[in-house]
């Protein structure tokens, strides 16, 4: 992975290596110019909220306030609150004035994921701001104006959603002035091995994957996308005894069917675990000399014992 792959928006890594990609940046940087509203589709774990952050570092309101909602992640009288905020005494025990997430992100942009989520009361509020209308909080009596860029996003198709009544139309047709597709993993497979690379770095930079492990990697589907990948990499970091991780360290069901008496990833894990506490009781607790007769490194040892931590007690170190 060259260091041209690796981007940071607002904090937030992301490795773009594919065409594809290189392509959709370039077009969100564009987009980024203007104030329209934008709306991302892809599937879950595709890096639409990556996109998102690349919308509001590449615009005019870089400098200003980013604020984001996952809108499915509450349920509807606390989306109202985070929101549009709310006065003292608006309900029981809301002791302060509360700011709501608009008023937080004033000239900035707000994100909500998951806009499929919202209930119809929600779409309405939201429908009135975009379209520029001053609302009250929760419980105020003074109407609030912002000026906010939103970028929404969701792995539904929304089309549908109206046509099933779900979703508003109007708001529909209000937020995709702009609107922008991740694709997944799997139709942009050259991002894939520098994802897996990143992920693996994060861990642990010594390690590294075999051409084989690569392999592998880049055959699968990954229906869950890069969040998929980055904890089958995590995974296979951990439970790797070698410096190197190969095929059978990735927790992946491979093309190849396994013979009904394979044992399961658990037993593996209680086999590798027995292993090592074997060698390190038939040498007195050395470790040196436990990682030699295991064939593996020191520092691999080391590392193996750290995930075993609750098991350390019964081995004198």
């Amino acid at each position: 992975m060259t260091a041209d792959c690796t981007h940071v928006f607002l904090g937030m890594k992301a490795v773009i290596a594919s065409e594809t990609m290189r392509d959709l940046m370039t077009l969100a940087e564009r987009v980024a110019r203007s104030n329209a509203t934008v709306l991302i589709l892809g599937e879950s774990g595709s890096g639409k909220e990556v996109l998102a952050r690349a919308i509001h570092h590449f615009s005019g309101r870089s400098q200003k306030p980013w604020v984001d909602l996952n809108c499915g992640a509450l349920p509807e009288h606390l989306i109202e609150s985070e929101l549009f905020g709310y006065d003292r005494g608006a309900f029981s025990g809301a002791n302060n004035n509360k700011p709501g997430l608009f008023e937080l992100a004033h000239q900035g942009t707000i994100f909500l994921d998951e806009i499929a989520e919202l209930e119809m009361k929600m779409q309405v509020k939201l429908l009135r701001v975009l379209d520029g209308v001053p609302y009250y909080r929760l419980g105020g009596v003074k109407k609030v104006s912002v000026d906010v860029r939103i970028v929404a996003a969701t792995n539904q198709e929304l089309e549908t959603a109206v046509s099933q009544g779900r979703f508003r139309s109007d708001l529909y047709h209000r937020l995709t002035q702009i609107t922008l597709r991740v694709p997944p993993l799997r139709e942009r497979v050259q991002d894939i091995a520098p994802l897996a690379t990143h992920f693996l770095a994060l861990h642990d930079p010594s390690l590294r994957f075999s051409p084989a492990a690569i392999d592998v990697l880049v055959r699968h589907s990954w229906p869950g996308n890069i969040r998929e990948l980055r904890n089958v990499v995590m995974r296979a970091a951990v439970l790797s005894v070698q410096d190197e991780i190969r095929p059978e360290d990735l927790p992946l069901q491979t093309a190849s069917p396994e013979p009904a008496s394979s044992l399961s990833s658990t037993s593996i894990e209680g086999m590798e675990r027995k292993m090592i506490f074997d060698a390190l009781h038939s040498t007195n607790g050395h470790q040196q000399k436990a990682a030699a007769k295991l064939g593996i490194s020191r520092r691999t040892l080391s590392r193996k014992l750290k995930v075993y931590d609750s098991g350390l007690t019964e081995v004198a170190l």
